[in-house]
């Protein structure tokens, strides 16, 4: 099985970002389970990261990123 195969595209929302990625997610998992079993942060990777505003710019590209559970208001799968 290729590594890309767990990888699935979210997007995350924070009080002040916009984040794009890809978290690694068992196939057949659901993205409720992996969120709920996250401990303090959750890994994102191939990160950009966004102002939270519509057509926010955009701040960070990054291969990995760590954003903290407790400030995520949404997530939905692309």
């Amino acid at each position: 099985m290729a590594a890309n195969e767990n990888k699935t595209k979210v997007t995350i929302l924070t009080g002040s970002y916009r984040i794009k990625g890809y978290i690694d997610l068992l196939p057949g998992a659901r993205v409720t389970d992996f969120m709920h079993e996250s401990k303090d942060f959750v890994v994102v990777t191939d990160a950009e990261v966004y102002e939270a505003e519509v057509s926010g710019r955009q701040v960070l590209v990054a291969p990995f990123v760590d954003v903290n559970r407790s400030h995520i208001q949404i997530v939905t799968v692309c």
